[in-house]
């Protein structure tokens, strides 16, 4: 076969291509008018010949043509629906999984029925409305606790702390005027327990919204509340940065620093560990963290779904997630018992995201 041949029956092959997806693109109900349309054109046109024939063939020929007809019939539309009607049931099974909680699939534009693929193109578009109004009100709500944390620990730095450092100048005062020893050992006492409750309240206000986040940001406010956790807890943490130049606006600076100290809260609380690791990478096209421990791990089964009572962990994995989602990112958990446990977090940045870093002071 020469080449002009060749190309000529590709050219054919493509047309007759071309002609059939013109033809699945067909609407539905046109489809399914024109095959019936052509059914009864045959089966009368046959009809009206086999009653010109009735002598030859007689009754048991009517009888054999209404039976073949009535078969083939039911038989054509029942394909033809199949065919013309599966992108209404993808769709429908879509629509179910949906229902059922995986708001992460999509209708697909299949091309065989306009009506169909407008209806899967609103329907995507009506997922994608509510996930970025889920996305909006979450980040509301998020920024909402952060400020309102921010006035709490204002409060409690500036108001509280002053009024505890006062009476704690007052009792020393006191202590010098006494005579007695027993009133000098009470007012010491009392100095003490002055002194815890100033600690305590401080290390209250710095969990709640650390200076250093806002002043400093996230990298030296995780180095800092890293100390601090070692001190509280015996748990040795290993903290690990790379690639971080530039500061992150506000907003995604607190989401990280949030997801590290909850895991480590968890940990804490929950694994009975004895080491803990936290590494924080940043590329051109996102920022990842993990953190893992060498604690007793636990079933992550258990926890799909909405967490019960006493499930403070499964909420704190809520919450976790929750923040990971408002910069389109992902959080796993790999755990199994007496394995440890590994959080994995991964948020891109994408050009707009990009665009909202700042240049570090």
């Amino acid at each position: 076969m020469s080449d002009s041949q060749s190309h000529s029956s590709y050219a054919h092959a493509l047309e007759r291509n071309t002609l059939l997806r013109q033809l699945l693109r067909i609407p539905a109900l046109y489809k399914v008018l024109v095959s019936n349309s052509f059914i009864i054109f045959v089966g009368a046109t046959v009809g009206t010949w086999l009653a010109t024939h009735i002598n030859t063939y007689g009754p048991t020929g009517l009888v054999i043509f209404i039976i073949a007809g009535w078969s083939t019939s039911v038989v054509l539309n029942f394909a033809l629906l199949q065919i013309a009607f599966r992108p209404l049931t993808e769709l429908g099974k879509v629509m179910g999984r949906v229902q059922e909680g995986d708001r992460t699939q999509r209708a697909s534009i299949t091309g065989f029925d306009p009506q169909t693929d407008q209806l899967a193109e609103t329907f995507n578009i009506m997922l994608e409305t509510i996930d970025e109004a889920n996305r909006q009100r979450a980040s509301q709500i998020t920024n909402a606790m952060e400020e309102e944390r921010k006035r709490i620990a204002r409060e409690l730095h500036d108001e509280t702390s002053q009024v505890l450092t006062s009476l704690l100048i007052s009792l020393a005062v006191l202590e010098e005027s006494v005579k007695t020893q027993e009133a000098r050992d009470r007012i010491a006492d009392t100095r003490v327990l002055a002194h815890q409750t100033l600690r305590a309240i401080r290390n209250l206000s710095i969990d709640l919204r650390p200076s250093a986040l806002d002043d400093l940001g996230l990298i030296p406010a995780l180095r800092w509340y890293v100390k601090e956790y070692q001190q509280k807890f015996p748990i040795s943490v290993s903290f690990q940065a790379v690639g971080f130049k530039e500061r992150f606006n506000n907003d995604m600076e607190t989401v990280l620093y949030r997801i590290v100290q909850e895991a480590l809260t968890n940990i804490a609380k929950h694994a009975h560990a004895q080491n803990a690791t936290v590494m924080l990478k940043e590329d051109q096209d996102a920022i990842y963290a993990t953190i893992t421990d060498d604690g007793r791990g636990f079933d992550t089964d258990l926890l799909k779904g909405s967490p019960g009572p006493g499930q403070e962990r499964g909420w704190g994995l809520v919450g976790m997630r929750e923040r990971a989602d408002l910069f389109d990112g992902t959080l796993s958990i790999d755990s199994q018992p007496d394995k440890g446990t590994t959080v994995q977090v991964y948020i891109p940045l994408s050009p707009k995201r990009s665009a909202m870093k700042t240049k570090t002071h």
